[in-house]
Order: structure tokens, then sequence, then C-alpha cells
């Protein structure tokens, strides 16, 4: 277990904040949150892992528009349509798509970053040979060789940067195991309380969105229910690991679980009032393998990756247990443009 690193935050901040929320719902989320909220701060990336992103990102688009619309791609290349060269592209499409899989997926992706480096001088020899041909397009082929140089400065400079700081995780989320999360949140409720609420599994999918269902299956051990993409559902057999009352709760999924899980919530008395510190260290691996950790990592492109989903739930606890239900702004049922606030139906 590593040490879970918190900070003091101001009770409006951006979770909190909403330009829909109605003057009702804002005097009672005012009452839920108290002047600050413990909250665990967001880790932030350094320019070497943010170049490492930026690459893993534009090498899976890159890839996909080489696989789906290859005649396009060669066309701006200054490359004849032919349907030999719509197979390369397609080919080398795949190319740029598992490289960037390999980027976004692994801790330490500095291999990966070098196979760039080694696509990018492949790329070059092709584009050398398409000049020559007076059949293709030179003008065309000139400018993609000029961005194709471009981006290989920026991928030997990457991964040079990675390979000169080999413990600095570029994905620190995703380790061997899956994906590791670490979220901390205080509650204006005493540590029995918050233990005895959370004991009850059942009690789960009252807060935790992705949750259908928990059901009590014998002394220690439940069933649960899990929302997938694609509106499927996935289940899996948890058994309670450490029970220590209003201290500690850990668990495990077991046998052939569609999602391989483990974590533990402590409940520490806060040092401010009659409060509880909650400290989430949860470990799992998303379903559909290396895919589902490409789509744990896209899901960030709409605030929905695996981190800021278990801080999301976590101030939904808070909110069950201080006011007895989830106050959402209209905003947040309303999708769409800013508009006024209406009242709650």
């Amino acid at each position: 277990m590593g040490t879970v690193e918190t900070g003091w935050e101001q009770g409006d901040a951006g979770e909190w904040q909403d330009a829909g929320v109605t003057r009702r719902q804002s005097s009672r989320r005012a009452a839920v949150e108290g002047p600050r909220t413990y909250v665990e701060p967001r880790a932030r990336k350094g320019p070497n892992e943010k170049l490492a992103d930026f690459l893993g990102w534009f090498s899976v688009g890159l890839g996909v528009s080489q696989i789906i619309m290859p005649r396009v791609v060669s066309k701006i290349c200054g490359i004849d349509d032919s349907d030999g060269n719509t197979v390369l592209m397609r080919a080398l499409g795949m190319r740029e798509l598992t490289s960037g899989v390999g980027i976004l997926t692994q801790k330490h992706p500095t291999n990966w970053v070098w196979s760039r480096v080694a696509g990018d001088v492949m790329d070059l020899a092709l584009l050398g040979k398409v000049a020559s041909n007076d059949e293709n397009h030179r003008g065309r082929t000139t400018l993609a060789t000029a961005a194709v140089l471009g981006v290989l400065a920026l991928d030997v400079l990457s991964a040079q940067q990675l390979a000169q700081s080999p413990n600095t995780a570029v994905n620190p989320d995703v380790d061997e195991e899956g994906i590791h999360v670490r979220k901390t949140i205080t509650v204006n409720k005493s540590p029995e309380e918050v233990y005895s609420f959370w004991h009850d599994f059942e009690n789960l999918p009252r807060f935790m969105r992705h949750l259908e269902s928990v059901r009590m299956t014998s002394e220690g051990r439940s069933h649960w229910v899990a929302k997938a993409p694609a509106g499927k559902s996935v289940e899996w057999d948890a058994v309670t690991t450490r029970d220590i009352p209003n201290e500690l709760i850990a668990w495990r999924s077991e046998g052939d679980a569609d999602i391989y899980n483990e974590g533990e919530v402590r409940f520490q008395a806060a040092p401010r009032g009659d409060a509880t510190e909650i400290h989430v260290d949860l470990t799992y691996t998303p379903p559909f393998g290396v895919a589902g950790r490409v789509g744990a990592k896209m899901a960030k492109l709409f605030r929905k990756e695996p981190g800021q989903e278990v801080q999301d739930d976590l101030f939904a606890l808070k909110q069950v247990l201080e006011v007895g239900e989830i106050v959402l702004s209209d905003a947040t049922v309303r999708k769409g443009m800013p508009h006024p606030a209406q009242p709650d139906r």
C-alpha cells in the first residue's frame, strides 16, 4: 500500500460549481459542502509525459485515418490511390495504431516511442520512392515529407527524454495488474456511521453510478453487476479479505470474474469536528484487455477516466450520507448549451 497524498481545497471547487444550479439546490449544496472539502490533488504530468501522450494519440488518430480512409490519405501524400497502394496504406495504419496503443497503455512506453522513430524512417523512405515517380504529385509529397520530418524530430526528442528518466511513469494509473486509483474525501459523519453504511455492500449502487446491483450471497461474499460499454453488463463475485470495524474494509474478486478488481477503503477520524476521511485504494483490469485500457484513456476526453469517476462517486457518497440524496444541478440533467436554471422536477 502506497502513501496517499492529500490536500485541502475550497468547498466551491469546480466539482461542485455549475451555472445551472437552482437557488434551492445551491443552498442545500452549501449545507452539504461546508467551508472546505478534503480531496486528493490530481497528479500533474510533466512536459516529457505530455509529449509522449500527444504522440500516442497522434499515432492512434493517424492509424485510424489510414485504415478507414486509405485513398484520402494517399491523395494528401501525393500517392496514386491504386488498390496496391491502398493495401499498403492500411498496413501502415495498423503499424501506427499499434504504436499508439503501446504508448497509451504502457507505464514506461520508451520502446514504443522508439518504434515510432523507426516507422518515421520507413515512411521517409517510401515518400522518397514516391517523389521519384513522375506519375505522383510531387508538391504534395514534398509537404508530406516535411510533416514526417517534423514528427520524426518530436519522436526522437520524446524517446531521448523518456530514456533519460526511466523511473518516470507516463501512464501512472496503469501497471502490470491493471489500473490503479487512489482517492480521498472528507464526510461530515462519524467513522462508525460511514463504516456501517459502506459495510452493507448493497448500498454501493446508491452512489457508484457504474454499478447496477450488489447482492450479498453469504457471509463475506457478494455478487456484483456493473454497466459496460454498448449497453452490456459485467458480473463477478467478490470476497471480503479484511474487515476491521469502523476502520477498514478490503475486498477482491474471485473465480472467473469479468473484471478482476481488488481494493480497500479506510475510515479515519478527521482532525476537524465529527468527520471522517475516506481513503479509497482500487486496482482493476478493464474488460477487453488492452482495448479496455485504451478505452479508459479515451474516456479522459469526456472527463470519465477511472480516477475522475471514483472521485465523482465519493462526492455522491458525501451527499447521500449528509443530505440523504444525490443533488444534481439542472445543467447536469439537461445536456447541451448553457441555459437558465430550471426548477427541479
